[in-house]
């Protein structure tokens, strides 16, 4: 028969146990990644008495967390998608705010320079409105520098915060794998570590907040954890070591490398990591080549105009502004002796991109910062170079093997490099080399409307030459210099006339007899024409095929940053929301309610002392029965 003292010391233990449960749940409800225990309990087995089974207590079953592995899975990848939407979202609204900023971005200096453009046309000869110029013109150019110096430092950052989370992923993984030693440990006699377990989920996922990461639960109660596309970082109890290396092409770039030192840099993604990677990719190595490809339009558009006009020293103008080559880097595994060097062929074809020239043992072949493949016309020697999207590549030195790969960047440099190489303001370049008129005998409504230089080294540029019209619609040049006559040419109006080296345009309808001249601007110090048509280039397209001007192609800089930092700051929004449903999902089961809590504190309080009263009567039956057999 059972024994009442022994049925109310077994509620009382359970009771004491359930206490002590409730009470751990209590002290640990602040704590990070805590589980919620429950104590489970389960009924004696019953012994029998004449025709009834009688029962004869409880038995401790376990200790059990609340926990759902979905839902830790959840809110594990709602972790890693908000800590990459963070970091993305931090540093390209910084980039946003320094490119947008009406105080720190280029359009102000940008529009300044114009202005003065403009005022030198309005006062080609004044000497303190070219000085102005001058000046507006280093504004500008210290503008791009501090712009360009404030990416790269940016571009530091972002390199060391990588070096930084790859050591933080490290420490973690080696944290959780010494964990699962633990955990089998002791859980060998078949009793789960509720605590350790907790523990170790709560690493795993802070690790998810460094990187994108997959679980996979093994025999033991062991966890391995995956990065990347698949990279082990934990096995069992072994913990695998990433590291940054620099990168083949440069040295100041970190990238990802395995155990093995494979890179696995493009196969990273989620957590901070992954948004640092983004932005550098998508936003922050765009936005650089961006501002550069800027740069570079405007000096050598400038400086073309430029070098097309006259001086007030009656010389033409050399280059306004100096301005960077693309820079080419070498692949530091290269085995060949071959170099490669780049030009800018056209202004117009340039894009955003950085380009990777490869050599697979028998052609060369160009790929994009996208890995999108770029056609490559031309031979790649000095006189038939590669070209492609507006850049010239020659390929030089000895030999290329087989794998050698150089990686061109056209305008990178552009902004940090760009400088005024006019220090002297007689050598602005405002007046035209030639000037056009028309004879006083003429008899029809032509009316010269412009004359360019087109071929600056043709001999016969300044003639004089003469257009004799013999009707409305034939003309032939005569030149001086060269004491000849070309044509007849027939005359359409609206299309230039062509002479030796320069064009002319005519307005109006010329007749029979009309004559038109062309010879050198020796009167130009008060002209204009070239600061007209330097000033038009704000207006000119002269990128995206000419169909962007300089300030377009900023404004879609602008645009693009602020577009990617409006969908990183969505992004974010939304995946808070999502993070935090999951959370309280979680919580829900997981999580500690006090005031549940405190409820079972006085249930199983109570149940002690029940428990304890049960001992206390069995104690008097058997005071009583002593007594009964010591009075018989």
């Amino acid at each position: 028969m059972p024994d009442i003292m022994s049925t109310g010391i077994s509620g009382l233990l359970a009771s004491q146990i359930a206490l002590n449960t409730t009470s751990h749940n209590i002290s640990n409800v602040n704590t990070a990644g805590y589980t919620r225990q429950m104590t489970d309990f389960g009924a004696r087995i019953p012994q029998r008495y004449g025709p009834a089974f009688i029962g004869s207590g409880v038995d401790l079953v376990g200790v059990r967390r609340l926990y759902d592995q979905y839902l830790t899975a959840q809110v594990r990848e709602g972790t890693s998608a908000q800590s990459r939407l963070v970091a993305l979202n931090d540093l390209s609204g910084r980039i946003d705010n320094l490119l947008a900023d009406t105080s720190t971005g280029l359009q102000p200096a940008l529009d300044r320079f114009y202005a003065g453009v403009n005022d030198l046309a309005n006062h080609p000869a004044d000497t303190s409105t070219r000085q102005a110029l001058l000046g507006q013109a280093n504004a500008l150019s210290t503008r791009l520098h501090t712009l360009a110096g404030r990416m790269d430092s940016m571009g530091r950052e972002t390199e060391q915060r990588i070096g930084d989370e790859v050591g933080q992923i490290n420490q973690l993984g080696a944290s959780i794998a010494r964990l699962n030693v633990e955990i089998q440990r002791a859980g060998a006699a078949g009793v789960p570590p509720n605590d350790l377990l907790d523990k170790r989920d709560e690493l795993v996922r802070q690790l998810s907040e460094h990187v994108g990461i997959s679980v996979v639960p093994q025999d033991g109660n062991q966890l391995n954890v995956f990065i990347g596309s698949g990279q082990t970082l934990v096995l069992g109890g072994n913990a695998s070591t990433f590291k940054t290396v620099q990168n083949a092409f440069d040295a100041t770039r970190m990238d990802i490398a395995g155990p093995g030192g494979t890179v696995i840099t493009s196969q990273v993604s989620g957590g901070s990591l992954g948004g640092l990677l983004d932005f550098r990719r998508d936003v922050l190595d765009p936005s650089r080549n961006a501002l550069g490809r800027a740069a570079v339009a405007l000096a050598s558009t400038f400086n073309e105009q430029h070098r097309a006009g006259f001086d007030l020293n009656g010389q033409f103008g050399g280059d306004f502004f100096g301005i960077p080559s693309p820079s080419v880097l070498g692949n530091r595994n290269n085995t060949g002796t071959a170099t490669v060097s780049a030009s800018i062929a056209d202004v117009s074809g340039l894009t955003t991109s950085d380009y990777r020239l490869r050599y697979d043992g028998s052609a060369w072949s160009a790929t994009r910062s996208d890995g999108t493949a770029v056609a490559l016309s031309g031979t790649g020697t000095p006189g038939d170079p590669f070209v492609a999207d507006g850049l010239a590549f020659v390929v030089g030195g000895g030999a290329a093997a087989a794998g050698d790969s150089f990686l061109i960047r056209p305008t990178q440099a552009a902004a940090s490099g760009i400088s005024v190489l006019i220090t002297d303001v007689s050598r602005i370049a405002a007046a035209s080399p030639l000037a056009a008129s028309s004879t006083s005998t003429n008899i029809g409504t032509g009316t010269v409307n412009g004359v360019r230089m087109t071929d600056a080294s043709n001999p016969n540029l300044f003639g004089p030459s003469t257009i004799q019209f013999s009707d409305p619609t034939t003309y032939t040049i005569y030149n001086a210099s060269s004491a000849t006559t070309s044509g007849p040419f027939t005359y359409t109006p609206g299309t230039p006339i062509a002479g030796a080296g320069w064009e002319l345009d005519l307005g109006g309808s010329p007749q029979a007899g009309d004559q038109f001249q062309v010879s050198a601007n020796t009167a130009g110090v008060g002209d204009n024409t070239n600061a007209l048509a330097l000033a038009a280039i704000a207006t000119r397209g002269v990128l995206d095929g000419g169909n962007s001007t300089i300030t377009n192609a900023y404004g879609q800089l602008v645009a693009g940053v602020g577009t990617v930092t409006q969908q990183a700051q969505s992004g974010l929004d939304a995946q808070t929301a999502l993070l935090n449903q999951s959370l309280q999902s979680q919580q829900n089961i997981s999580g500690v309610n006090l005031d549940e809590e405190a409820a079972n504190l006085i249930k199983f309080q109570q149940s002690y002392q029940a428990a304890a009263q049960v001992i206390n009567v069995a104690s008097a039956l058997f005071d009583s029965l002593l007594a009964a057999v010591r009075g018989s």
